[in-house]
C-alpha cells in the first residue's frame, strides 16, 4: 500500500473513532464548567470519566449527556428530576416520549408569531414622544424584548398585545395606566390558567403521572391529550369574557345615560266606566266633544297634586 493510501486510511479510523476529551476540553465543548461537570458526576447525573494513569479521559457519550442536561434545565426540570429521567433513559425506558411531551408543553400556546419594532417606530407609534421609563416598564412586563448587541430594535412576542396598549394609549390612557391594568390582568389570567391546569391534572393527566418519568407510551398519550385540550383554555376564556363584557357594558351604559332597567309590560286595563251623572256634568261644562279630553286632564291634574304632597309630607317628616 503506497504511503499516502496509508496515511488516509489511519486518518479515516481516528476520525471515526470516538473523540476523547480532557475536562477543561469538555467544559469547553459542552459550554459547562469544570465545576458544574464534576458537581453532575458527584450527583450521579453523569457517567464517571475512564481513568488513564493520571488522567481522566471523557468521550462523546459524555457530551451528549450534558447537551441533555442542558436541554432540560432550559425546559424547567430540576436536577432531581433531571436524575430520574436518565435513569429511565439508562434502564432502557427511553426519553423520547418524555421529550415529546416536554417539546408539546413548551410549545406555543398561540398561533401569533413574533414581531420586530424599531424604537423610532415604537416612539411613533406611542405619541411620537421618547419615554425611556415606559419602555423599560415593557420590557419588565415582557412585552418587549432587547436584543443582544441591538440597541435600535426590540423583539415583540405579542404583537397583538402592543398593538392593544397603542389603542388605549391613542384613545387617552397614560402608559402607566395601561402597565397597571396589564398587572392586575396579568395576575388575574394566571389564577385562572392554574385552576385550568390543576383541573384538567385532577381528571385527565393524573392516571398519565403515576409513574415518574411515565413510559413512553403514557408520556405519548399525553402530548396527544395536551395537543387537542391546548386551545380549549383560551376558547372558554373568550366565551366567558364576551359574555361578562356584554352583561357590564350594558349595565354601565345604563348608569351613564340615566337608561332605567326594563320594566315588564303592564297589562292593558281597557276602559273604566264612569256614572251617567257625572259624564252629563262635564258634557254640560265643556260640550259633547270634549268630554274625553277634559276627563283625562282632570286625572292627570289629581295625580300631579298627589305627587306634589306626597313630596311636600316626605320633606316636612324628614330630620
Amino acid at each position: 500500500m503506497p504511503a499516502s493510501a496509508s496515511a488516509s486510511a489511519s486518518a479515516s479510523a481516528s476520525a471515526s473513532a470516538s473523540a476523547e476529551y480532557r475536562i477543561e476540553d469538555l467544559a469547553h465543548a459542552s459550554g459547562a464548567t469544570v465545576r458544574t461537570i464534576r458537581a453532575y458526576q458527584d450527583r450521579g447525573l453523569l457517567p464517571r470519566p475512564e481513568r488513564r494513569g493520571r488522567s481522566n479521559v471523557y468521550g462523546d457519550t459524555h457530551l451528549a449527556r450534558l447537551h441533555q442536561i442542558a436541554d432540560l434545565l432550559d425546559r424547567g426540570y430540576t436536577l432531581a428530576s433531571i436524575k430520574e429521567l436518565l435513569e429511565a433513559w439508562d434502564a432502557g425506558r427511553g426519553l423520547g416520549g418524555v421529550l415529546g411531551l416536554v417539546a408539546e408543553v413548551n410549545g406555543p400556546w398561540t398561533d401569533e408569531e413574533a414581531a420586530r419594532i424599531s424604537r423610532a417606530d415604537l416612539d411613533a407609534t406611542f405619541g411620537g414622544i421618547p419615554d425611556d421609563d415606559a419602555v423599560a416598564e415593557a420590557v419588565d412586563l415582557g412585552i418587549l424584548e432587547r436584543i443582544p448587541d441591538n440597541d435600535t430594535e426590540f423583539l415583540v412576542p405579542s404583537p397583538q398585545e402592543l398593538a392593544v396598549a397603542a389603542e388605549l394609549h391613542a384613545a387617552g390612557v397614560p402608559l402607566h395606566a395601561i402597565s397597571g391594568h396589564l398587572r392586575e390582568l396579568r395576575g388575574q389570567v394566571e389564577h385562572i390558567a392554574a385552576r385550568f391546569l390543576d383541573f384538567t391534572t385532577e381528571h385527565v393527566f393524573a392516571r398519565y403521572l403515576d409513574h415518574h418519568p411515565p413510559t413512553d407510551t403514557e408520556a405519548a398519550e399525553a402530548a396527544d391529550l395536551v395537543r387537542r385540550l391546548r386551545p380549549l383554555a383560551q376558547q372558554t376564556v373568550d366565551a366567558e369574557l364576551a359574555r361578562a363584557m356584554r352583561l357590564f357594558a350594558t349595565r354601565h351604559l345604563q348608569q351613564h345615560l340615566g337608561a332605567p332597567a326594563a320594566l315588564p309590560s303592564a297589562p292593558d286595563p281597557g276602559p273604566v266606566p264612569l256614572p251617567a251623572p257625572t259624564v252629563r256634568a262635564v258634557r254640560d261644562l265643556v260640550g259633547p266633544d270634549n268630554v274625553a279630553a277634559f276627563i283625562a286632564a282632570a286625572t292627570e291634574r289629581e295625580l300631579q297634586a298627589r305627587t306634589l304632597d306626597a313630596l311636600t309630607h316626605s320633606t316636612r317628616d324628614s330630620p
